[in-house]
């Protein structure tokens, strides 16, 4: 059986449409909350919803500029407690170099003044 060659190119036609379709399926969040967001409902799905996931994501924004998303959500995602902007926070103090506690405070002022 031989095949026309309109056949062909409407194969060819279809299979690169099918193609271009599926890599333009979902864009990618641009912000960092909303690229937070985007993992937090793919991680933490079982513990937030997604309002918990955008408020949290925003709760620690600071995180997210120092690239600390990942750490904090799989956090957020070991925690048996729900979603919270407890959980949050406590996720948020114990990642990257605010793990330790930070520096120590000033030494206290001199008497002499």
């Amino acid at each position: 059986m031989r095949t026309t060659p309109f056949a062909f190119s409407l194969c060819l036609f279809l299979s690169l449409f099918l193609a271009l379709a599926s890599a333009c399926g979902q864009p990618e969040p641009k912000t960092p909350v909303a690229k937070c967001t985007h993992k937090c409902a793919a991680i933490a799905s079982n513990q937030c919803t997604l309002a918990a996931c955008e408020r949290g994501c925003e709760f620690v924004l600071d995180r997210l500029i120092e690239q600390e998303a990942s750490s904090v959500l799989a956090c957020v995602a070991r925690e048996p407690r729900r979603c919270s902007d407890v959980v949050w926070a406590q996720c948020a103090v114990h990642v990257g170099p605010h793990a330790d506690g930070g520096p120590p405070g000033p030494p206290p002022p001199s008497d002499d003044d």
